[in-house]
């Protein structure tokens, strides 16, 4: 798969593109750009071919860092879709450029969940360690696990957390509502 075109946060902010927010509902609820339309990167994956068919311009993903961009960037491409570009540095950098978000419920995004949960467990693990000796392999596994989601640029404890009620979100994102949106946002400008 080729490198996903990368654009700016102030390009973002200057285009007529289709924004795609691949976070979860909850992190969307959060914080995310005026006018995009969230679709988490779980429906992306399960549903590409669909979604590249109601995608007829130009699209700029999103998400907290650009790693789940990219992955949504590689489905959708997969599936045939076009004129797609990943912000670069997600949400992260379109905040720190101090450009607009539409803020609502705070909540933590997924990578800082994905951290407290391995920061726990491996603590925990090792904690346990001086009694139970066995403990440590737990340590060592969420390591093997979080040095393997650095090399694949994935993340399965991310993929498990996004499916907690807590990361749902209070407006749940149905595909048929998704398709609608899309098309008649590509189709509009």
């Amino acid at each position: 798969m080729s490198s996903p075109t990368l654009i700016g946060p102030t390009e973002v902010a200057a285009t007529t593109a289709t924004v795609v927010d691949v976070r979860t509902p909850a992190e969307f609820e959060t914080a995310h750009i005026p006018g995009a339309v969230n679709v988490p990167l779980p429906l992306v994956q399960a549903h590409a071919d669909a979604l590249a068919d109601a995608l007829a311009g130009p699209v700029v993903l999103v998400c907290q860092a650009g790693s789940r961009a990219r992955t949504a960037h590689d489905a959708l491409a997969s599936a045939g879709a076009e004129q797609l570009a990943v912000l670069d540095g997600g949400m992260n950098a379109h905040t720190a450029d101090g450009h607009t978000v539409r803020r609502g419920k705070q909540r933590w995004a997924l990578e800082r969940q994905v951290r407290l949960v391995a920061g726990t467990i491996v603590a925990s693990s090792v904690l346990a360690s001086i009694r139970f000796p066995r403990a440590r392999f737990l340590a060592g596994g969420i390591g093997a696990g979080l040095a393997g989601a650095a090399v694949t640029d994935t993340c399965a404890m991310g993929a498990a957390l996004s499916a907690l009620p807590y990361n749902r979100g209070e407006t749940p994102v149905h595909l048929d509502d998704v398709l609608q949106v899309l098309r008649s946002a590509t189709t509009t400008r």
